[in-house]
C-alpha cells in the first residue's frame, strides 16, 4: 500500500518565527511558508519536512532530524561558531569537549543539538 508513496516527516515548535530564522539563518536550509500556516523545510535529495506551530508543544525526547556531513568536526566548528551549542552525554553516547560521541567501532561520529523549541537534531560524519 505504501510501497511507492513520498512519506514526509513533521514535527512541532512553539515559535515558527523563530524556528524559520534558526533553520534558515543557522543551519542554512531553504524554508518556505506554506498556506496552512506552517513552513516547509526543503532539503537537497529528500521530502519536504513540515514544521508546524503547535501551543502546547512539548520538545521531542529523540532525534528529529539527522544531517549528513563529510566532515564532522568542521561542521560541528561552524555552527559553533553561529551560536550552536552542543549536547553533552556521559555514558555509552559519551560525548567529547565539542560534544562529539566518537563512534569508534561502535557506530558513526555524532554530535547532537537543539532547535530554539528544544527538538533535538544531529549532525553524523558520513563515512
Amino acid at each position: 500500500m505504501f510501497k511507492n508513496t513520498k512519506a514526509f516527516s513533521s514535527f512541532s515548535v512553539d515559535d515558527l518565527q523563530k524556528a524559520k530564522k534558526f533553520y534558515s539563518e543557522v543551519l542554512g536550509i531553504e524554508v518556505v511558508d506554506n498556506p496552512m500556516g506552517l513552513i516547509e523545510l526543503y532539503i537537497a535529495g529528500s521530502n519536504n519536512i513540515m514544521v508546524y506551530p503547535k501551543p502546547n508543544h512539548e520538545p521531542a525526547t529523540y532525534t528529529v532530524l539527522n544531517f549528513p556531513v563529510p566532515n564532522i568536526d568542521e561542521a560541528v566548528d561552524e555552527l559553533t561558531k553561529k551560536g550552536v551549542a552542543f549536547e553533552q552525554y556521559g555514558g555509552e553516547l559519551k560525548t567529547d569537549e565539542k560534544g562529539i560521541a566518537r563512534g569508534n567501532d561502535h557506530g558513526p561520529n555524532i554530535a547532537w543539538f537543539k532547535d530554539p523549541a528544544g527538538n533535538i537534531l544531529s549532525v553524523i560524519e558520513e563515512h
